[in-house]
């Protein structure tokens, strides 16, 4: 048999509910940087957000699970519960130090555990493909006139507002901000006031919406 991948020992023990010693023994099977991640999962404590309900009501869950990463001691990693895969928080979380281990659970929900930057570079070792973070589903585009242009539209939250941010984190100087998404992203201004950026949006006829980010 050969070496197993970090993603294939991490699934294997958050699905079965082993005894430490199998655990131990799956940590001596695995490469050297897999184990020592394994290790900090087992003795991390877990914080569970489960934002199925914020999604469902048409909430925005993106400062919630910010603020709960934010909040993470070293001792403890994040179990995201949400009703698809949330991709976008792949990017935004990594450049935060958290690596990810996501895996689809009953009824077409999926399960991200998110841990701190010591596992990441042990992950990331051990299969650099599987934790590489997946960037916006619409890359953004510039046009002659400096500005940059993002279509969010078509995602589920808290894509569109990742997905703005992604790109505002990457404005280059002098440049603006053109945004769509399909509804007033209401939960977008707070964010660019916090990195020094304001932004306003207009309504289009077929009810969507353009919003314009600058530099203050």
């Amino acid at each position: 048999m050969g070496t197993w991948t970090a993603k294939e020992v991490a699934l294997v023990l958050t699905d079965l509910p082993l005894p430490l010693f199998a655990q131990k023994l799956i940590c001596i099977k695995a490469r050297p940087a897999v184990a020592r991640y394994l290790v900090a999962v087992m003795n991390n404590k877990v914080v569970t957000l489960d934002v199925r309900e914020d999604i469902r009501r048409g909430r925005e869950p993106f400062g919630r699970i910010m603020q709960t990463a934010g909040a993470l001691q070293e001792n403890e990693e994040l179990v995201l519960i949400a009703p698809f895969e949330p991709k976008p928080l792949y990017t935004v979380l990594a450049r935060q130090g958290f690596a990810h281990v996501a895996k689809p659970v009953a009824n077409g929900d999926w399960e991200v555990r998110f841990s701190r930057s010591a596992e990441k570079q042990a992950v990331s070792e051990a299969h650099p493909k599987s934790q590489a973070p997946a960037g916006p589903e619409k890359p953004a585009a510039r046009d002659a006139s400096g500005t940059v242009e993002v279509d969010a539209r078509g995602l589920e939250p808290p894509g569109p507002l990742v997905t703005i941010l992604e790109a505002v984190a990457a404005l280059p100087d002098g440049a603006r901000l053109r945004a769509f998404t399909d509804r007033r992203p209401m939960h977008l201004y707070a964010q660019l006031e916090e990195r020094g950026f304001t932004g306003e949006s207009e309504q289009q006829r077929d009810g969507s919406f353009v919003t314009y980010v600058q530099r203050r």
